[in-house]
């Protein structure tokens, strides 16, 4: 049972493979993060590296990433078709301000299922962008421990324990706040949602670690009342989007992904 367990809880980290382990020699704290675009802004920067679905597990199509330029914006446009992709840079540092602009052209559409975040044949994302942290082993619940344990030993990949996501949820209005359905080691605020508008660039801003605490201070010593300087490192940020669960189709773009201002 613990290793059919281990096996649910490592496929939403392995959909990144070995993107959301830690790095065996991460960059130094308080660096920037690289844009996502080349200089010449025709190309992805390949200090960020698309990760899809392992294929040992199932034949799923990578969702694609390629650099653009729209209303004057170099971007990363995301095209969702039934699949699942990441973009991943390893970054190693203390969590502050995260700010991004994004927009969405096409929610998830045409799909065999309705986008639901909250149910494991909807968990879906037209969007999103997360973090990585180097959250304490000791402070997950003894079983949810041993399962990540296991996941470990299966995967060989050293899976985060905590995962912060921030969405753009096509099926729902914005402000949920929630945990994956398959694991509640990635836990999730949709910041957009179905009644957002389409087709234009929306500036996002967010404490990550007053966010980290407010999802999971269940885990915290301190609870709520954590501090930002009592917050795990960050150890990687990604953004992605998916639509392998609905078999539905999607467009966005996603610019200007960077930290604001040093450590909390």
């Amino acid at each position: 049972m613990l290793l059919r367990q281990a096996l649910r809880v490592s496929l939403p980290w392995l959909c990144a493979g070995s993107a959301l382990a830690q790095p065996a020699h991460p960059p130094a704290p308080q660096q920037p993060l690289p844009p996502l675009v080349s200089a010449a802004g025709d190309a992805l920067n390949p200090a960020w590296r698309v990760v899809g679905f392992p294929k040992q597990h199932a034949d799923i199509p990578a969702t694609t990433f390629r650099a653009g330029t729209l209303e004057g914006q170099a971007a990363i446009r995301v095209d969702t078709d039934a699949s699942y992709g990441t973009l991943v840079h390893d970054w190693r540092g203390p969590a502050h301000t995260l700010r991004w602009r994004w927009r969405l052209d096409q929610p998830l559409t045409g799909g065999t299922a309705p986008p639901d975040l909250m149910s494991k044949a909807g968990d879906d994302a037209a969007l999103k962008v997360c973090v990585m942290f180097d959250h304490p082993l000791d402070r997950v619940p003894f079983m949810e421990r041993t399962a990540l344990r296991l996941a470990r030993g299966v995967s060989g990949e050293n899976l985060p324990a905590a995962t912060l996501c921030y969405v753009w949820d096509s099926g729902r209005p914005a402000t949920l706040q929630g945990t994956n359905p398959y694991t509640r080691r990635v836990r999730f605020f949709s910041l957009k949602g179905s009644e957002a508008p389409l087709g234009q660039w929306m500036a996002q801003s967010r404490n990550v670690a007053q966010d980290f605490v407010t999802l999971f201070a269940d885990e915290l010593p301190q609870g709520r009342d954590t501090p930002a300087s009592a917050v795990p490192e960050v150890t990687s940020v990604v953004i992605g989007a998916d639509s392998d669960n609905t078999a539905s189709r999607s467009t966005g773009w996603i610019a200007d992904l960077q930290w604001v201002g040093g450590a909390p």
